[in-house]
């Protein structure tokens, strides 16, 4: 149990009704969590206002109880703790309650529309080859070192996050790569945290239901930047129009990075194949399994971090050129008739060009391109017609299915997609709703050589429909059609 006190400081306190003055033993800010003298959080979200649940948290025996407008019955013997913004307030105190556990590590945030998970997981793998302890708070997974955990979100919630770093501070980790989404900065999650580094990539169209503009989204993602302490260093692709606006207020040192521009660290791809790529980095050569022009980039944000981090410069390239595919990030599977099926996470407009952009730079120009794409539901719409139109415009087919519809409908989520395509590209588009049976088509129609490349969910193993999610994994269902056909 921890004085309530000691975990408040910080958390912008503007009125108590109580004494501080007691112990409590764990921080809830989901109501049907809360137990026997814990203290609860009123987190004013964006489906529902906790505030609404305080005195459900008091009946199942909350000691404390901290939000940002005082109920209008104060129960006898509860401490009611009234602060300015709840979600930072969550934060702080989950940090106060682990023992401020970001502090006892080197922990480095990515941020940026695509690359955040390839640029976390690989800068884990790469630590970890080079002998150290290791953290990784990604899309995919939490790693404490060598232990799984599952994960649910791209920045977990404030105690998750706490959580998680103070088990890597008991096993003893030094570094921790961490995705920092513009959802977990806006909800304040990383409040509280203590970053070694900042890492940005890029910025595209991405989000727009939950931001509303691109400024916004733009503009929170600065957030991490202007935040972080004079210590520690600001990374920043340069090459994206957005890079230098991320270090215009910050007190880190500012170093950039670029395959176009001059930077701090600087890369030219020197030749690219299906087995990997040959990049030149400042004044050093490496070859990588890794292929296309955003792993050029994503390994050069690696490289220069590895710098910052003191490991020694041909060293972390010697590792680099071990590192391996992130799972659904450009995972390949040539089968026994020699077709290549891709997939790929990506769901934004400007992942979806790369990738496709990457199998254009490796093709020969006799064999066909296949996309099998869909848009998620419940999302920012916006984009649906632009990659309805990405993909139609640079593949010879185009396939346009489901992704997660959740609560929308599949057929009307295709139909915006199809919106996209121009008068000349609406034969090459075919719209099959069921995912399963849209990649079967694209196994069947695909000859030797032949290139299906299968979009949206990467790494994901399930499918959200209607308030459920069912198993479902892209490449094992490519692989197991390719394989049925070699049959």
């Amino acid at each position: 149990m921890k004085l309530l006190k000691d975990i408040l400081y910080g958390a912008g306190l503007t009125a108590v009704n109580g004494s501080t003055d007691i112990l409590v033993n764990e921080i809830q800010f989901d109501s049907r969590k809360v137990a026997m003298d814990d203290v609860f959080i009123a987190i004013k979200g964006t489906v529902t206002d906790g505030h609404l649940y305080i005195q459900k948290a008091v009946d199942l025996g909350a000691k404390a109880i901290v939000c940002e407008e005082f109920p209008e019955l104060l129960v006898n013997g509860i401490t009611y703790v009234q602060v300015q913004d709840g979600n930072t307030a969550l934060a702080v105190m989950a940090s106060n309650f682990y023992g401020n556990p970001s502090k006892n590590l080197k922990l480095v945030g990515v941020t940026g529309t695509n690359g955040k998970t390839t640029i976390s997981s690989l800068l884990y793998q790469l630590f970890k080859k080079a002998g150290y302890k290791v953290g990784l708070l990604s899309t995919i997974k939490i790693m404490v070192d060598d232990e799984v955990h599952s994960t649910t979100h791209t920045t977990p919630d404030a105690l998750t996050i706490n959580k998680h770093l103070s088990f890597m501070n008991d096993a003893g980790v030094e570094y921790c790569f961490m995705e920092v989404s513009s959802h977990g900065i806006h909800q304040k999650r990383t409040k509280g945290l203590v970053f070694e580094g900042a890492i940005f990539t890029n910025l595209s169209h991405d989000h727009l239901d939950y931001h509303k503009t691109f400024a916004e989204y733009r503009d929170t993602k600065k957030i991490l930047f202007d935040e972080l302490p004079k210590t520690a260093f600001a990374l920043t692709n340069i090459d994206d129009k957005n890079g230098n606006v991320m270090l215009q207020n910050t007190k880190a040192r500012k170093l950039t990075y670029a395959l176009k521009s001059y930077a701090d660290y600087r890369g030219q791809v020197l030749e690219a194949q299906f087995s990997g790529q040959l990049i030149k980095v400042n004044d050093n050569e490496f070859w990588t399994k890794l292929i296309g022009h955003f792993n050029a980039y994503n390994l050069l944000a690696i490289y220069a971090t590895a710098d910052q981090l003191g490991l020694d410069n041909l060293e972390a390239l010697r590792l680099m050129s071990e590192l391996d595919n992130v799972d659904g990030r450009f995972q390949y599977y040539i089968s026994e008739t020699k077709i290549t099926a891709i997939v790929d996470y990506a769901h934004t407009p400007d992942a979806l060009k790369n990738v496709l952009e990457t199998i254009g730079t490796l093709r020969t120009g006799n064999e066909r391109v296949i996309t099998v794409v869909g848009c998620g539901g419940d999302r920012d719409s916006s984009k649906r017609p632009v990659m309805g139109h990405i993909a139609s415009e640079m593949s010879n087919q185009a396939i346009f299915t489901s992704d997660n519809p959740r609560s929308e409908s599949p057929g009307a989520i295709i139909k915006d997609m199809e919106a996209g395509v121009e008068a000349h590209n609406v034969k090459k588009i075919l719209s099959i709703e069921n995912r399963e049976q849209a990649i079967k088509a694209a196994c069947q129609m695909a000859s030797a050589q032949d290139i299906i490349l299968v979009a949206g969910k990467g790494h994901e193993t399930y499918q959200e429909a209607n308030g459920k999610r069912i198993d479902f994994d892209d490449f094992k269902i490519v692989k197991e059609q390719l394989k049925g056909l070699n049959k």
